[in-house]
């Protein structure tokens, strides 16, 4: 429900000593919610009437009756965020029921810290943020907890208290890291080259950031049960290409016997294949080094069907809609899920990538 509601209910809830709703203290049990449900329009108030058609969201478009939501987003330093940001734009229209202000933080986290205190400032209904890392956060999450806003985390997640956020809803990143490990096994093994010494390096997202903390992790787990497995360095290319391709040469000049290359977005794996290139190597399913990374894209597709990627492990960035469920049943009064995990998968050059690129939206 809006916050206007949420205020005389927790000050009801407040003096009978009790506290409904994602905000307790005991953490509800994991979902998996699908990448791309559909949606459904908005409800008009806190009980469990009929959703509105969608000719009457457009009504309440026209008449100003609107959910007005602040979006902090990281920035747009990838593909996969920029496929996160039109989720959120195209799902938070007017049409569908809602105001959406939109902030890009430039991967600064002040700049969102500060695009949240406008948000509560613009007196909001709900406040979503992607955040740039986990820390940091207790003093603004509490002045929006004061106002009575709704606190909605996507993609990345925050090292505070559970009572000071509704849900987070984003990849599973230490699974993703794991996935991705045990793939790097089972195909070394079907070259015949388990019982090899790899050398490996990686290429970390933001450090900080969930999805670094999460796949450098998940992976890390996978390389202890491999004695044959050596991490020659792990440096940081803030998720972006340019920084990729500027660490990858980096390690190039430093270690002439690299195996594998772990990137921890498809964009440093996109730098790296320039900086492999540009040395004179090769890489790829045919190349003188394995290279997989992690989100998906189309443009990962493409590096695979070129044989310049091994393999891209999911990141589904398509947020939006189930932001959008959330919000409706917070606005009937409903609970929900404090982890919200979205569906994913992996790719790699042995399946008939050219037919599954077709029928994906990013």
């Amino acid at each position: 429900m809006r916050k206007k509601g949420l205020s005389v209910m927790l000050c009801a809830a407040m003096a009978a000593s009790l506290l409904a709703g994602c905000g307790g203290g005991s953490k509800p049990a994991e979902t998996t919610a699908a990448p791309a449900a559909e949606t459904t329009a908005a409800a008009a108030d806190t009980t469990a009437a009929p959703e509105k058609s969608e000719s009457e969201a457009k009504d309440d478009a026209a008449s100003g009756d609107l959910i007005v939501v602040g979006y902090a987003q990281v920035g747009a330093e990838s593909d996969w965020r920029t496929a996160n940001t039109e989720s959120f734009k195209s799902t938070f229209t007017e049409e569908n029921g809602y105001k959406l202000i939109f902030d890009d933080a430039q991967q600064k986290q002040e700049n969102q810290i500060k695009a949240i205190r406008s948000f509560i400032q613009q007196d909001v209904d709900y406040i979503v943020v992607a955040p740039v890392v986990e820390t940091g956060w207790e003093a603004v999450l509490q002045e929006a907890q004061e106002a009575g806003i709704p606190v909605i985390l996507s993609d990345r997640q925050m090292d505070v208290d559970e009572s000071l956020y509704e849900c987070w809803v984003g990849g599973n990143f230490s699974r993703e890291g794991e996935t991705a490990g045990n793939w790097l096994a089972d195909y070394l093994k079907a070259q015949g080259r388990d019982g090899e010494d790899i050398n490996i390096v990686t290429l970390q997202g933001t450090i900080g950031a969930s999805a670094q903390v999460g796949r450098t992790e998940g992976f890390g787990n996978i390389l202890k049960q491999h004695d044959n497995w050596k991490m020659l360095d792990m440096q940081t290319g803030e998720f972006t290409q340019a920084k990729g391709q500027e660490v990858m040469e980096s390690f190039l000049k430093s270690y002439d016997d690299i195996d594998v290359v772990v990137a921890e977005n498809d964009n440093m794996a996109f730098g790296a294949i320039d900086a492999i290139k540009a040395a004179g190597k090769t890489c790829g399913p045919d190349g003188d080094i394995i290279i997989f990374s992690f989100d998906a894209v189309k443009a990962a597709f493409d590096a695979m069907i070129a044989g310049d990627l091994n393999a891209a492990f999911e990141c589904n960035p398509l947020h939006g809609p189930r932001v959008d469920e959330i919000i409706k049943k917070l606005e009937k009064g409903e609970t929900v899920e404090k982890i919200q995990y979205v569906d994913e998968a992996y790719f790699d050059t042995s399946m008939d990538l050219e037919s599954i690129k077709a029928e994906r939206a990013y």
